[in-house]
């Protein structure tokens, strides 16, 4: 009788954490593009800049953000990571602008720097990677936006 009762428990508990995933909405990545990046005054630490991005919502629920954590890298040098935690929802087939503050990481950029010497006028490339999670059910979100800045 115990060993009947708990497989039925053991089935019953598979069941129901089955019907909880079903639950968690599909949905599409969010798109973002970057809106501004500029340099906040300083104090005499390292130095800190404000990036805002724009966050289109291509679904139907309200993305309730929980928290962002994003970095950008340069010639595959990470030259700026930070992480947000105060972001506004953004409505289902809307779109929001999220403001991030964001730390240089001071060796990184003079690695770049070394290696710009032999790269000559060829493009930068660069990655911006966000990793984006909601309250509730909705799964975690991660985007990764790529491409080149020419220096001409």
């Amino acid at each position: 009788m115990l060993r009947v009762s708990r497989r039925l428990y053991l089935a019953l508990l598979v069941l129901l954490l089955g019907s909880c995933a079903s639950l968690a909405p599909e949905l599409d990545p969010p798109r973002v593009s970057l809106v501004s990046f500029k340099s906040l005054p300083g104090d005499a630490g390292t130095p800190r800049f404000e990036i805002r991005l724009r966050v289109i919502n291509p679904n139907k629920q309200t993305l309730d953000i929980a928290g962002i954590s994003y970095s950008v890298e340069l010639l595959g040098q990470e030259l700026i990571a930070g992480v947000a935690n105060d972001v506004a929802p953004i409505a289902g087939y809307g779109e929001g602008v999220v403001t991030l503050e964001a730390g240089l990481q001071l060796l990184e950029l003079l690695r770049l720097m070394a290696s710009l010497g032999s790269a000559g006028s060829e493009p930068l490339a660069y990655r911006l990677s966000a990793k984006i999670d909601f309250n509730g059910f909705v799964p975690t979100q991660r985007i990764v936006e790529s491409g080149e800045i020419s220096l001409n």
